[in-house]
This record gives structure tokens, sequence and C-alpha cells, in this order.
């Protein structure tokens, strides 16, 4: 099993696959280094990006995120403003700082984006390599960034058995065929053969924790009669697995932690001052705008004191304006998350606000407590568990149904167990918010996450709340099943043309004309 927290983790935009992902391959290999002994000796390192990363790589900061992990930087603890600004610096001054610590030599090329080839396990791949003084090879990894911030080696890859989809239009190269290509292509650095370097590791130390716990399962139907035979919630369920990770004092604490950061994000969402995103699209900010519009004048409710969101209430004349907020409270997050703030990832970042924004309406409109917002955060667990073990949550490898699909579905959920749903309720409102988004695609515009990814967020912030709702009224049984969804997105990625999973070559993308820079 994964832990609540390995879904929810506290990061930075704007993608989990392309910079939460990037930043923990890079504290791997220099985890890596320094095993090996060949930390002090290193003097120069190269990365190149392969598939997505590469193509979309430059919008979503991966170069940025690839410099800053390699400095050190752990995206839940880092200045974000130093990851904006870091790879300039580094540009500037012909420095990296490795690990924090040791300066070696830096250009620009070495962080390389490989347009035309991906490897064969995985649409995200990254490959790095360490050389000396005398630009031999100490060592090398290879990492693949598989979605929500979640890292993995060919070995983990395939003891998975999980598949991926064909890539079009591009050359598919296996491991082995990079690692006898030339070392340090156009950098006169000495071709090494693998076996000559450190290039081996076993289970990267982030970003995979995985524990055994009391009530294992695979499947929906599995929770389910777990639940029926224990007598227990979904939520009873998951917060039981998750005491074998770690005390309830500290469960409690991180889950704080998580709704905190959440708060925040919509609080600076809606209280930025920037007009508009970083980008070549000029895309506005709208939730700062939208949320005085709603207010009407009334007092700022945005603060970390969930309580105060509860003065919402009186601005809403009808159900239009409750899902107005929706709208606002995630765009505010994906808009913070399009320009590299503090973000969760929930369970990706390219979906981070569709579920703050259910936990928001939640708390102002339906009398929300603290009670409530844990229910939601282990309910939602379980769902997002099940899209990432049976499915996928990276946009690479299913389109956007595979992220903001499963957060919908998650939120689905979580907001139906609040409500009091039975497990199959809860089941069943999983479903509708999946069900609803298959076939869903990943074509962001100039290859950030802005168009069509904020509005998306929203829209299906207000599809979660209507699953819920469906889930709550008629009978409990229903003809699809979780599991038959989830099975249906799976197929539906790997049917899925690579130009419509985040590469930017296909849909919108290629469809919306872009301003020169």
């Amino acid at each position: 099993m994964l832990s609540v927290f390995d879904i929810y983790k506290i990061g930075i935009g704007p993608s989990s696959s392309h910079t939460l992902g990037p930043m923990n391959a890079s504290l791997a290999f220099l985890d890596l280094l320094e095993k090996t002994g060949v930390f002090e000796k290193t003097w120069r390192v190269r990365v190149t990006l392969f598939g997505s990363l590469a193509l979309t790589g430059k919008g979503h900061g991966t170069d940025r995120a690839v410099f800053a992990g390699l400095e050190g930087r752990r995206a839940e603890t880092c200045d974000t403003e130093e990851v904006r600004t870091g790879l300039k610096r580094g540009k500037e001054k012909g420095t990296l700082l490795l690990g924090g610590v040791k300066p070696i030599r830096f250009k620009e090329g070495d962080i390389e984006f490989d347009f035309g080839r991906r490897l064969d396990l995985h649409p995200n791949a990254l490959f790095y390599e360490a050389f000396d003084r005398e630009k031999r090879r100490l060592a090398h990894l290879i990492v693949y960034s598989v979605g929500g911030g979640f890292i993995a080696t060919e070995e983990q890859l395939e003891k998975s058995g999980i598949t991926h989809p064909k890539a079009d239009g591009v050359s598919i190269i296996s491991a082995k065929q990079l690692l006898g290509g030339a070392a340090g292509k156009g950098g006169g650095f000495r071709k090494t053969g693998p076996e000559e370097d450190a290039g081996a590791i076993g289970d990267l130390p982030t970003g995979n924790v995985a524990f055994s716990c009391p009530f294992e399962f695979s499947t929906m139907e599995e929770l389910e009669e777990i639940v029926k035979r224990e007598g227990k919630s979904i939520a009873e369920i998951v917060l039981e697995n998750e005491k074998e990770a770690r005390p309830p004092d500290e469960i409690e604490a991180k889950m704080k932690s998580v709704w905190r950061t959440m708060l925040a994000c919509v609080s600076d969402g809606v209280h930025s001052r920037a007009k508009e995103l970083p980008g070549v699209l000029h895309v506005p900010r709208r939730a700062p705008g939208a949320a005085r519009q709603l207010l009407k004048g009334m007092q700022d409710p945005f603060t970390l004191n969930p309580e105060d969101l509860k003065s919402l209430r009186a601005t809403v004349r009808g159900n239009t304006a409750a899902s107005e907020w929706v709208g606002v409270f995630a765009m505010a997050v994906n808009e913070e998350n399009a320009d590299g703030g503090r973000i969760i990832t929930a369970p990706t970042n390219g979906s981070a606000g569709i579920i703050p924004a259910v936990l928001h309406y939640m708390y102002a409109f339906l009398d929300g407590d603290w009670e409530k917002v844990k229910t939601f955060f282990l309910t939602s667990f379980a769902v997002g568990y099940l899209c990432k073990k049976l499915a996928s949550i990276s946009g690479a490898e299913g389109g956007c149904q595979a992220e903001v699909g499963s957060a919908c579905s998650m939120a689905a959920a979580g907001l139906c167990a609040v409500f009091g749903g039975t497990p199959r309720q809860i089941e069943k409102a999983a479903e509708i918010g999946i069900e609803h988004n298959l076939g869903l695609t990943c074509d962001p515009v100039a290859g950030l996450v802005q168009i069509p990814c904020i509005e998306r967020n929203a829209i299906a912030a207000n599809t979660a709340i209507n699953a819920a709702r469906l889930a709550m009224i008629g009978p409990e049984s229903h003809i699809v099943s979780l599991d038959t969804a989830l099975a249906t997105m799976k197929r539906t990625g790997d049917d899925m043309r690579s130009e419509y999973r985040e590469t930017s070559k296909g849909g919108l993308a290629v469809s919306v004309a872009i301003p020169e820079c």
C-alpha cells in the first residue's frame, strides 16, 4: 500500500510529473553520487530529458526543477522564488552548487531536451550523468517520472508489470541503447560503458514509500468486502492502514499541514496582485477579480482559519452562486500552480485545484469541520490509490482523464462520505466522477499548465459535487463499477495517440495561435 501522504504531497507548481518528479529524481542522483563515493570527484553533470518531459518541459519548468534538485532543494520546503530564478542564475554564473555545497561548472546545454526520442518503458524519462575533470563518466542514472511526483527506476517499472502506451512520430529506444550511445553528447566527454561507472541503485529513496498494512486492497470490490467484514467505513479502514506507517498524532499533524497548505494556496491565489501568469500566452489571473466580484464588498474571508469561510454563505442566492465560488477556489489554486507556487498534489499538480475547491465548498456552504475534512481526505485517498494502481494519474500516460478525471473521482467520493453516503454510494460517486471524464485529452497550449488546465479544474470540481449528489439519490446499485471504469480509463489512455498525452502536439495545443515572443 501507499501512504495517504504519497498521494497528498506538499510541493510546488506547475507540474507534479514535470516539476516535482524531476526534483525528486535529481535528489535521487545526488544520493547515488554520495553512496558510491564519487560526489567529491564530480566536476560536471549532464541531464537529458526525453518524451513528454522534453516536449513540454520548458512550459512546465522541468529544467528549473532539475537544476533546483541538483542544488539539493526539496519541493516541500524550498523557497519557490529560488526555484523560479535558480536556473537563470546558474546560466549567468556558469555554476551549479551540487547538493547545495559543491560548486561545479554549468552551462545551458547541460540540461538537454531530446525532442526526437522516447525511452520504451515510459513517456517521462531523465538520464543523469556525472563526469570528473578528465571528462570520464563517474556515474549515471535513468529515472522515470510516473505522475503525481512519483519516480521509478527501470527495475521498479518492470516489477510493477504496468505497460505504457506506444509513442507516435518519435524514435523509441531502450535504456541499453541509450547507455551504448555517446556519453555527454556535444560536450567532448569520454564514452564509458555502464559497467565502468556507478550506475546501479536500488529502490529510489523519494516518492515511493510502500508499506505492509492490515487491510490490503487492490480493487474497490476488495475494499468494499473489507468494509463489510470489519464493520468500518472506508475512512476508518484507510486510517487503520496509515497507522502502520506512522503514529496517530503524526497522521493528524500531517493532514492538518496538507489542509493548511490548501487553505494558503487558495488565499494566495485570490489575493495575488499579479495581473497575468508567466509565459508567452499572457493568461490573465482571474481568481482575484472574480472573488472581489462575488464578495460584493463583504469582508474578505480568505484566511488560514477555515471558519472564516462560512461567511461566504451570505453571498449565495441559489446554487448557481455556490458553483461560481467553487470555480473561484479551483482557479485560485491552479493559477498559483501555474506560477510555480506552493501546492498539494491531489493527486497531481495539473489537477490540484479540484479537491481544495470541493473542500472549501464543503467547509463554506455545508457547515464543514475538521472531522469532515479528515473523512474526506481518507476516503478520497482510497480512490486515488486505485486510480494509480489500476489505471494512471499521469497525463503523459493517459491524457487528462488520468489527472483531472482521477481528482474528480476522488473529490466525489470524499464529498459523498461527508454526506454520510454508504460504501456503495461512495463507490457510485467515484465512478460517476471518472466515467464522465473518460477520453479527456491532455493538450496544453504552448506546453504551459494554463489552457485548458485552469478552467478544466473549475469545471471538474463542480462535476465532483454533482456526482456526489447524484450518488446520494436513487438506488445504491449502478451498472458500471468503479473498477470497470478505471480499467476502461487505462485502455482508453493506451489507445490515445501520443499527440493527446501531454506532448502539446495535438488538440488545442496546435489549434490556438501562440503569440510571438
